[in-house]
This record gives structure tokens, C-alpha cells and sequence, in this order.
């Protein structure tokens, strides 16, 4: 009988959420998602893109995710996934700092901004792997396992990117912001 139809997975254990609710939480996460998707694009008007498709996607699937699981880890992985399909269907976008990207609750010191605005350039010059890694694990806050499991890879290759992504982002960094002093009063 198709109206009795049970909301059992394949798996057993978990009962699948309704389509509906899943849609009322996605208002939830859009903010991440914006802030993923441009570390991933470098660009408001292609992460803005990829917001949209992503939430196309999740909305079409409701009815396929799981009670139980990570809402937000499954809208990251479908923005992971489009963004993949996009990049092996086109060459890689030029990467355009945009400094109204930058939200921040209340206007900071210009010092501040001039910081944030050096690591969202050195960030940006970081290939692709190496930015996708470290936005999820350090701005999206998600796990080493999350994160992987997001971008499809196994953790040991997601740890190797977040370190290789660190160490450049301390290397452009500190060079960029060494300011040589000059000793006053003292022993030359």
C-alpha cells in the first residue's frame, strides 16, 4: 500500500526527516555557506551562484537526508560537490578580493581591517585544496572529519593540506607585515 509507505532507510536504524523541515532549517546555515562558498570562488557574485545551486540541490533532495545526521555538514558537502562539478567544467576563476565580503559585527580599527584584509589576500592565493580545507576547519569550525568527509578525501590528506595551507599562510603573512624597527637610545 503506497500511503503507508515506511520512513525507514536502507540503513534501519535512522528515519528519514521530512522534506519540509529540512527546508524551514536552511535558513540557519546560509550564512557558512556564503563564507565557504566564496573561499572557494573568490568572488561575491560566483559564491552567491553557488549558494543559490546549493540550496536548489538540498531543497530537491529534503526527503533523501537523515534524521540524525548533520544538516549543515550535508549542505556543505552538496556545495563541495557542485563546486568540483563546476571547476572540471571550466577553467579556474581569477581570484577578486572583494572587501565588502568581510562581515564583521562592528566597524573595526583600521588596523584591524588592513590584518583581515592581508589574510583574506593571502588566503585567496592559496590553491584551491589548501583554502577549501582550512575555511572549512577554521572559519566554518567543522572537524577534521567533517571536513574530510565534506570534501571526499580521506583525514591524512586533509591534515596534510591544512598543514601545508598554514605554513604558506604564516610564511606570506610574516613577510608581509615585517616592519623593520629602528633602536632608539640604545647601543647601535
Amino acid at each position: 500500500m503506497l500511503a503507508a509507505r515506511s520512513s525507514i532507510t536502507y540503513w534501519g536504524a535512522r528515519s528519514a526527516m521530512t522534506g519540509q523541515a529540512v527546508i524551514e532549517q536552511l535558513a540557519e546555515h546560509i550564512g557558512g555557506l556564503r563564507r565557504y562558498a566564496f573561499a572557494l570562488t573568490g568572488s561575491q557574485p560566483e559564491a552567491e551562484d553557488l549558494v543559490q545551486d546549493t540550496l536548489v540541490r538540498a531543497i530537491a533532495a529534503a526527503r533523501s537526508f537523515r534524521a540524525g545526521g548533520s544538516l549543515r555538514a550535508w549542505l556543505f558537502s552538496i556545495m563541495h560537490n557542485l563546486f568540483v562539478s563546476g571547476v572540471r567544467r571550466r577553467r579556474p576563476p581569477v581570484v577578486a578580493l572583494n572587501e565588502e565580503a568581510v562581515a564583521v559585527g562592528q566597524a573595526p580599527a583600521q588596523l584591524i581591517v588592513l590584518e583581515v584584509r592581508d589574510a583574506l589576500a593571502a588566503l585567496a592565493r592559496l590553491p584551491e585544496t589548501q583554502r577549501a580545507a582550512l575555511s572549512l576547519v577554521a572559519l566554518e569550525d567543522f572537524s577534521y572529519e567533517q571536513a574530510a568527509k565534506i570534501q571526499g578525501i580521506p583525514l591524512g590528506t586533509l591534515m596534510s593540506r591544512l598543514a601545508r595551507g598554514r605554513e604558506t599562510l604564516r610564511q606570506t603573512l610574516d613577510g608581509e607585515l615585517r616592519v623593520p624597527l629602528r633602536v632608539i637610545g640604545g647601543k647601535q
